[in-house]
């Protein structure tokens, strides 16, 4: 129901967009997250976009400290689509990047846990080399 896409290899430096379409269902009213796995390491908190009816402390979008400034979460209602444009790529990001969602208007008391979210998308490979 969750499809990511738009991984590649691309230099430090560069940029990429994420994309992640849902079918099947409407993820409109959802709050959606991207999460990261670089090898070796235990999935992590990327970003985090909430509905427009749901409310976080701080505003609608999350982001972790690693990618605050460079990532931005972003969402298309009308094509059931959460975007990650990924700016000044490093190798550090280097990842398979997972899309998630939660449950339709349902609240996440913490959108950095993966622990939230009810639907997974099954990954693109984002390479960054030095």
């Amino acid at each position: 129901q969750l499809q990511a896409s738009g991984g590649g290899l691309v230099q430090a430096g560069a940029s990429l967009s994420l994309s992640c379409a849902a079918s099947g269902r409407t993820f409109n009213s959802a709050a959606m997250g991207w999460f990261r796995q670089a090898p070796g390491k235990e999935r992590e908190f990327v970003a985090a976009i909430n509905w427009n009816g749901g409310s976080w402390s701080g505003g609608s979008t999350y982001y972790a400290d690693s990618v605050k400034g460079r990532f931005t979460i972003s969402r298309d209602n009308a094509k059931n689509t959460v975007y990650l444009q990924m700016n000044s790529l490093k190798p550090e990001d280097t990842a398979v990047y997972y899309c998630a969602a939660k449950r339709p208007l349902r609240a996440i008391a913490n959108p950095r846990s993966d622990r939230e979210y009810d639907y997974w998308g099954q990954g693109t490979l984002v390479t960054v080399s030095s």
